[in-house]
């Protein structure tokens, strides 16, 4: 056993050299060997949709009013990497962002997933983790990378993170073994049913939660720490069922709220507190969400906290609502997984043992409490 273990030892011991060259001495290495990119030039499809990187001032404030196409004219480097060809299918601040465009999106990038190597798509920050999460069900196990960035200042600004994350984008498309949809944004490579915006300002908005970054941007080399090496048949998906819905829960609030929402659609995610549960004291919440799940409705209990998860068996709020009721938890999920996971799910069943059944059955590592019961990603 000691020769397999010193042999162990030597190859830890040379890619943690190798990690500490690639960060402090980029110049030295060439990442991967013979150079930044295959000796092929990749084609990659650059997605315009607006968003802060493509906007521009006007007397009302920020507005998206550049192109594709010009936002490819401020950068130089990826031109020489590989061969970008634009193409703008919509112009908006990503509030105004809908299922509807998500649909769009996809289905542009399964008109033309055989044509080219790789996507990257120009996007508003402010929903961006909700694009990736509804791209990563409607395009699975694509082992063609579709990457979404954007920036926190327009393109033409003083300042602007624009063109660093664009070229971060396109290396990371560009690079061997890039995969699935990920958030390439500030440097971090993260998973797209794994993203939020945790800061509204700074350079460092996205974080991955609940789930390692999947690689690091360096200098236009990719410094991966986890490889998904999707094989099988990407599976592309038609249709959203949109009368998805969430309600935060504060203190004191009226359970007619929850009933309202409840009424007017399909399924509804509760952001509880902690690590999830409903007020039981003087109020009928209880009620409420078994009257909806009687009438076929489905509830998804999940938590406010970023980190860590839900855990509805801790305390009796939350004990009794599950042992007792047909809902659903989300666990470790985030919350912009779960809304269009269930609008995702929703589009294909009715049936509630095949929703669970779905909700639960991991894609693209969006839940990690219950891979040992429903096996390997979707």
């Amino acid at each position: 056993m000691l020769p397999c273990r010193s042999n162990l030892a030597r190859r830890l011991a040379a890619g943690l050299l190798y990690a500490y060259k690639l960060l402090y001495f980029p110049d030295t290495l060439a990442y991967p060997p013979g150079g930044l990119y295959n000796d092929a030039m990749k084609k990659i499809l650059f997605i315009g949709t607006g968003g802060t990187v493509a906007s521009s001032s006007t007397t009302d404030g920020l507005a998206p009013s550049i192109q594709a196409e010009e936002l490819l004219r401020d950068l130089q480097g990826p031109a020489k990497a590989c061969e970008i060809t634009p193409m703008q299918v919509l112009n908006l601040d990503s509030t105004d962002m809908t299922p509807a465009d998500w649909l769009l999106i996809a289905r542009t990038i399964e008109v033309h997933y055989d044509a080219y190597d790789g996507f990257v798509i120009a996007h508003g920050t402010d929903t961006m983790a909700y694009t990736a999460a509804a791209l990563s069900y409607l395009i699975r196990r694509s082992p063609k990378p579709v990457v979404l960035t954007g920036a926190q200042k327009p393109i033409h600004s003083d300042n602007t993170d624009s063109r660093v994350n664009l070229q971060d984008a396109f290396a990371y498309a560009c690079a061997p073994g890039s995969c699935g949809v990920v958030i390439v944004f500030n440097g971090a490579v993260i998973l797209g049913t794994r993203a939020r915006k945790v800061r509204s300002k700074s350079f460092s908005a996205f974080s991955s939660i609940n789930f390692p970054e999947l690689a690091s941007m360096r200098e236009g080399r990719v410094l991966r720490f986890i490889d998904l090496g999707y094989k099988e048949p990407t599976v592309f998906c038609h249709k959203l069922e949109e009368r998805v819905s969430l309600v935060k829960l504060i203190p004191g609030m009226d359970a007619d709220l929850l009933a309202y929402a409840l009424e007017h659609n399909r399924a509804l995610v509760v952001e509880s507190f902690g690590v999830g549960g409903v007020p039981g004291r003087h109020s009928r919440f209880y009620e409420v969400i078994a009257a909806a799940v009687e009438a076929g409705k489905t509830v998804v209990m999940t938590t406010q906290v970023p980190n860590e998860g839900s855990d509805l068996t801790v305390y009796r709020v939350g004990h009794e609502l599950k042992k007792h009721l047909p809902i659903l938890e989300a666990y470790d999920m985030t919350t912009e997984a779960v809304v269009a996971k269930l609008m995702w799910i929703l589009g294909q069943t009715r049936e509630h043992g095949r929703i669970t059944e779905l909700f639960y059955k991991p894609v693209s590592k969006d839940i990690l409490y219950t891979e040992e019961i429903y096996g390997p990603q979707a």
